[in-house]
């Protein structure tokens, strides 16, 4: 997989994927990066990128013909990348689209500063993505979320692909409580059933407590989740054996 940044700040970027499983992957020649600094296309020689807005109004707009430039030139070898704009306006991110962009093989992903891209920009855009119901200063941290669950999910980036198949909102659910050594840490133990090597019982009551915790957590999950008989027994007795636990 190939990815570019285009990006007025690429200086923002070479730490992050050099570091954990983009590192790691990036090592192994599974994704290539590429940073694109915006302002080499700037038409003049102080590489003004951006204007004040038409109509007046506080904020700056950055300039459509540095962007426009900037995307032509990943066409030079004939082929362009799917181009996707980081901005407020955009769909909601979610697990279901890292899967979907993971599935491609050449992405552009372009960095929106100050208060917007002209909206003309938006013409040649594929894609329109928000990273959630807040404001950045720009792009680029959305940009370093968008690769990092994006990355994780290529074949051969994660040593146990089971692990990513089984993470929170894979199936619509939060994960399940997970615990390690040791059994008992100042008061509290480790549940029994994750001890008694009992594997049915186990994968019961971290399907039970997935249920559980998206159900307390982000009900709005869950009321989207069509859950067939067993989930709704599992909640069922969880709520059945709440009600019998209180004094």
């Amino acid at each position: 997989m190939r990815i570019t940044v285009l990006t007025l700040f690429p200086e923002m970027f070479p730490a992050a994927l050099d570091a954990s499983i983009v590192g790691l992957a990036r090592q192994k020649g599974l994704v290539e990066f590429n940073l694109v600094n915006i302002r080499d296309f700037a038409l003049d020689r102080h590489q003004v990128t951006d204007d004040t807005p038409y109509g007046g109004g506080p904020g700056m707009i950055m300039k459509p013909e540095p962007i426009y430039r900037a995307v032509r030139s990943l066409e030079a070898g004939g082929s362009r990348p799917t181009l996707i704009l980081l901005s407020p306006r955009g769909t909601t991110y979610d697990q279901a689209a890292a899967r979907e962009l993971s599935r491609e093989t050449d992405i552009a992903l372009l960095c929106g500063h100050y208060k917007d891209v002209d909206e003309r920009v938006r013409a040649i855009v594929d894609r329109d993505i928000s990273v959630g119901d807040y404001v950045l200063s720009g792009g680029e941290v959305a940009a370093l979320a968008l690769i990092d669950s994006i990355v994780r999910l290529l074949p051969g980036a994660i040593s146990d692909p089971a692990s990513a198949e089984r993470d929170s909102f894979e199936d619509g659910l939060l994960d399940h409580p997970h615990y390690t050594r040791p059994e008992q840490f100042e008061g509290m133990r480790v549940p029994e059933v994750l001890r008694s090597g009992n594997h049915a019982a186990i994968a019961r009551w971290r399907r039970q407590q997935a249920l559980r915790i998206t159900e307390r957590h982000r009900p709005d999950l869950l009321a989207r989740k069509a859950l067939g008989p067993d989930d709704r027994k599992l909640l069922a007795d969880d709520d059945e054996e709440n009600h019998n636990r209180q004094p």
